[in-house]
């Protein structure tokens, strides 16, 4: 799975042949670069983990059912909806912001101005190549928050319609 650091795309395998790549040079890479690298090697991807809870919840508890992960815009591969779901006949689509605990700003206030805009651009899109095109259709956002202590169940917040389409949008054809 590639991890996006300062809007490029790594993956692990990179990240090792670079470390490897700086080992062979004559200057000794630094310990807290090797560190880093090493934490990244071993954590557990946790925006997957909350993905994968935010849509067992969305099924379970609202009754959801998941038609699309991690739905990618052939145009353009940066667009992304993390879920797509439908509840009843509503298209739903769904950003999945995962957080810690601990974290002192909740997930919702990270689906700021820009990333709303991407999400238009990308939830266009999506409605342009489905035929029939829906009646209705929704951002929700679902917050996960990972407790630090491994044994503690997840909380997990939905946020259902939040603003995002203008009020006569039409994805055209």
């Amino acid at each position: 799975m590639p991890l996006t650091l300062t809007g490029r795309v790594w993956n692990c395998q990179a990240l090792q042949h670079a470390a490897m790549r700086n080992a062979c040079k004559l200057q000794p890479m630094p310990e807290w670069w090797q560190s880093f690298l090493d934490w990244l090697r071993c954590r557990p991807d946790a925006g997957a983990r909350g993905e994968a809870l935010a849509a067992d919840f969305l099924r379970r508890e609202r009754g959801f059912a998941i038609v699309a992960r991690n739905w990618r815009n052939p145009r353009d591969r940066r667009d992304e909806i993390d879920l797509v779901g439908l509840d009843g006949e509503i298209l739903v689509f769904v950003e999945v912001k995962t957080r810690s605990a601990a974290a002192l700003v909740p997930g919702i206030y990270a689906v700021n101005r820009r990333k709303r805009r991407v999400l238009l651009r990308a939830c266009t899109a999506y409605l342009r190549q489905l035929r029939p095109m829906p009646r209705t259709f929704r951002l929700d956002v679902v917050e996960v928050a990972l407790p630090t202590d491994p044994a503690a169940a997840p909380q997990i917040l939905h946020f259902a319609n939040l603003p995002l389409f203008p009020k006569h949008f039409h994805p055209g054809p």
